[in-house]
């Protein structure tokens, strides 16, 4: 059974301990007992330090171990409030707001821990999109000189597939699901690999007539041919993606970090008709426990590390339909 606060008051009243929030962890983690992760008995102890001890093979595990907060110095308390915070912003999270909503001494911590986030909002083992599904590319970045079109230089490629559920709506309209990812080329090697990576074969394929999508047919997928001004729900999702980076980059994109803009636009996008940002708090508590821990490096990138501000952080978020 899904338990989640309902509004700030209710999360405030169950989170203000950190044993609290260990607790909820704990039922997250293991809903039905513990389990040990090594041997995969449920008969365990509690140390006098906190950890939980397998009495079968006396390993040691804390709840954390091998999650998303693997390693983390700061109390969960303030991890707790940093998703609420997170999920909680209609229109996206940066790390000054976050800096300042929490405390934190450091903008950079407040950075990593955004992105940290954003890598658990794509849950491990999710469902693959299926019944009709336009796909489409999108250039992502600012005004750059270069070729326009699917040989734009300077400029990061994003594939995108859209679940058309407008054949199960009375209105006749409906966006399902989506996935977004960045591809190094539209060729069909790289447009093949991302619909079988996220669509689930026998499913219906509507794209333009592209070459790159031409064989798709041959591997497991039906296939239709429309004009390019008829995918008008991949249109519409590519739009809405451009309008809510611009917002976030000021229209200087980069690849670098931009991975992790498309996991947070698919989260909040896929959860849009909730009725509870208390539920997409859930879901990301959920998601960061069946999250890998996440090397600084990995994360940094290109990032600054001197102080510097970067622009996405600055923008004032553009007012996107969420």
């Amino acid at each position: 059974m899904e338990d989640f606060p309902q509004n700030l008051t209710e999360f405030r009243e169950r989170f203000s301990t950190e044993q609290a929030c260990l607790n909820y962890l704990v039922k997250l983690r293991w809903p039905q007992g513990f389990v040990c992760p090594v041997c995969g008995s449920q008969k365990m102890r509690i140390t006098t330090r906190g950890l939980f001890e397998c009495k079968k093979c006396l390993g040691q595990t804390s709840i954390t171990a091998g999650t998303l907060f693997h390693g983390t110095r700061k109390p969960l308390r303030l991890w707790f409030e940093a998703m609420w915070h997170i999920t909680n912003q209609k229109y996206g999270a940066n790390a000054l707001g976050l800096k300042r909503v929490l405390g934190l001494g450091s903008y950079h911590t407040a950075w990593r821990w955004l992105h940290k986030l954003r890598r658990a909002m794509v849950r491990p083992g999710r469902d693959n999109l299926s019944g009709l599904v336009e796909v489409d590319e999108t250039y992502i970045g600012g005004e750059r000189s270069g070729k326009r079109g699917r040989g734009a230089e300077n400029k990061a490629l994003v594939a995108v597939a859209v679940e058309d559920k407008s054949v199960m709506s009375e209105t006749g309209k409906g966006i399902g699901r989506i996935r977004l990812q960045l591809i190094p080329d539209a060729s069909a090697d790289s447009l093949q690999k991302f619909v079988k990576t996220h669509v689930k074969k026998g499913s219906c394929i509507r794209s333009d007539g592209w070459s790159g999508y031409s064989a798709l047919s041959e591997i497991g997928y039906k296939h239709i041919i429309a004009n390019s001004l008829d995918l008008k729900i991949a249109h519409l999702t590519i739009s809405l993606l451009k309008r809510w980076l611009l917002g976030t980059y000021q229209g200087a994109v980069s690849s670098t970090h931009l991975s992790y803009y498309l996991d947070e636009f698919t989260f909040r996008f896929n959860r849009r008709t909730s009725d509870s940002r208390g539920k997409l708090f859930y879901r990301l508590v959920q998601q960061s426990l069946l999250s890998d821990p996440v090397p600084f490096k990995e994360i940094v990138g290109g990032k600054p590390t001197n102080g510097v501000v970067a622009v996405e952080d600055i923008a004032e978020l553009h007012d996107i339909p969420f």
